[in-house]
């Protein structure tokens, strides 16, 4: 059967690879790492043996990646999902999360296990739990306390693929990004409730709809109501940063000051905005495609086994070669994980969830058919 013009044109719209996203996120990754591995580790909780009080007062603002992260997964998402069915979208978003996560989840398992460390705990049943990535409600600790993020995203995948169960995504998504802010503003401000923080992800929805918006931008033109949507994104993700520098001063007694806090998210706005405006200044290289693709598992990787390994080797090398040496072996490890479980394991997994989709309709269908007869 012949393409469509429709068909040609998703296509096109899928092979115009944003390459500086790929740079952005790597950006975002390496300053999540700083900050766990040059601040957090000798704070609060103490994980390190270390402590790097120099570089803190800029690793402080490490965390903020995890910001960055949500505003770039709000833009690929919203691209992603633009002209495409629901079963299409999950079994997409589901081979680009768990072989990944499976493989990384296993490695810090067994690295954990190893170290013995009372303060980076590793069980079977822990493993077991973080199978299903929500192990919280399973009673286990996360395996790495970077999987947090990871749940907030499938959540917002969740709510993703239901818009397009009802056919609304398409047609509805501005005024479901401002149903989606306003909701978020309202649990945030008045209602306070845990439920509609984690249901809805009220505390990190600007981002997430910042994204979303930047995309719809990117491809229908400005809008006046677009326009002001952003805006209110930002002004809104201003707002919440203010119980992450509440959370930051009750546990590491100290915070990012406000002005500058303020000013470094409207940096991630910004570069957001020139890494998608000026995308086609970038070309997708392999080098370029490499580095946005170990960018997950590094993520994944990097915080307890990084910890565990600052550990075990400072005292013997000096805790600055100590902190070069474990970011280059999980940069490493991120591309091992992305080059031989990653790649060969998503388009496998695409084809296998896909067949036994279609599998399924087909027997649904005949079903309907007996039944009605």
């Amino acid at each position: 059967m012949a393409a469509s013009a429709s068909d040609g044109k998703r296509t096109a719209a899928k092979s115009d690879r944003f390459a500086t996203l790929d740079l952005l996120r790597l950006v975002a990754a390496m300053a999540v790492l700083g900050f766990h591995y040059l601040y957090r580790g000798a704070a609060g909780d103490r994980y390190l043996d270390t402590a790097f009080p120099e570089a803190a007062p800029v690793a402080i603002y490490g965390y903020l990646g995890v910001h960055l992260f949500f505003l770039i997964s709000g833009f690929v998402i919203a691209w992603s999902a633009e002209g495409r069915d629901w079963q299409s979208f999950a079994i997409a978003r589901f081979a680009r999360i768990y072989p990944g996560f499976l493989a990384c989840m296993a490695i810090t398992f067994a690295v954990l296990l190893m170290a013995a460390d009372p303060r980076l705990p590793a069980s079977p049943a822990q493993f077991a739990a973080n199978l299903v990535i929500l192990s919280p409600a399973l009673g286990q600790p996360f395996m790495d306390g970077v999987y947090w993020s990871i749940v907030l995203e499938l959540v917002f995948y969740g709510w993703v693929a239901l818009a397009l169960v009802l056919g609304v995504f398409d047609r509805w998504k501005i005024p479901l990004v401002a149903g989606w802010l306003a909701l978020s503003a309202l649990n945030e401000f008045f209602v306070g409730s845990g439920a509609l923080r984690m249901l809805f992800i009220t505390e990190y929805a600007p981002w997430f709809a910042g994204g979303i918006l930047l995309q719809h931008v990117w491809k229908h033109g400005r809008s006046a109501e677009t326009l002001l949507l952003l805006a209110a994104s930002f002004l809104l993700s201003c707002s919440m940063l203010l119980p992450g520098r509440q959370w930051m001063l009750e546990h590491y007694g100290e915070a990012v000051a406000l002005p500058n806090l303020l000013a470094a998210n409207a940096a991630l706005f910004a570069i957001a905005i020139l890494a998608i405006r000026f995308h086609r200044t970038v070309p997708a290289t392999p080098l370029v495609l490499a580095l946005g693709g170990i960018t997950y598992p590094l993520y994944l990787l990097h915080q307890h086994i990084g910890y565990a390994g600052i550990n075990a080797i400072h005292s013997q090398i000096g805790r600055s070669p100590a902190v070069v040496l474990v970011t280059m072996a999980m940069l490493a490890l991120s591309w091992a994980v992305w080059r031989f479980v990653e790649t060969p394991a998503r388009p496998a997994l695409v084809a296998m969830l896909a067949a036994a989709s279609t599998r399924a309709r087909l027997a649904f269908a005949r079903s309907t058919r007996a039944a009605a007869h």
